[in-house]
């Protein structure tokens, strides 16, 4: 779970992982190579291939921004195949619209959520150059 600094908690997760116990999530954004099985909460999907970004960048700046927003009310999920990579990036994101400095953000997300979330050079650049 990822405390934003504003106090928003966004639940990061891999989808290879069994559905953590407790509430289940209202909102759920996965990003993944493939359509994602269907769940019982209002989701949305971004075609992002492991270890790479997002296939459409406007798409994924308002899915993020939706996630963030949704956050202040509801309970949110952001999770990929392994929950490291994809799922930190989205992350960081986040931390980003909530006010997080992008160039700080990957390491906010390294302390706060996975110390290996982030996985590549690539992942890392887009973080910085996230603007909402």
């Amino acid at each position: 779970m990822l405390r934003l600094p504003s106090g928003r908690l966004v639940r990061g997760r891999g989808l290879r992982r069994p559905l953590p116990e407790g509430q289940p999530p209202t909102f759920g954004l996965y990003l993944l190579g493939h359509e994602p099985p269907a769940v019982d909460w209002d989701s949305r999907w971004i075609r992002w291939p492991d270890f790479r970004l997002p296939s459409d960048r406007t798409a994924a700046a308002e899915a993020l921004l939706e996630a963030w927003e949704r956050a202040a009310t509801d309970r949110v999920e952001v999770a990929c195949g392994g929950g490291r990579g994809r799922t930190g990036t989205a992350l960081a994101c986040i931390a980003v619209l909530d006010g997080v400095p992008a160039d700080e953000a990957v390491s906010y997300v390294r302390r706060n959520y996975d110390s290996r979330a982030v996985e590549t050079p690539w992942q890392r650049r887009f973080v910085r150059r996230f603007r909402p």
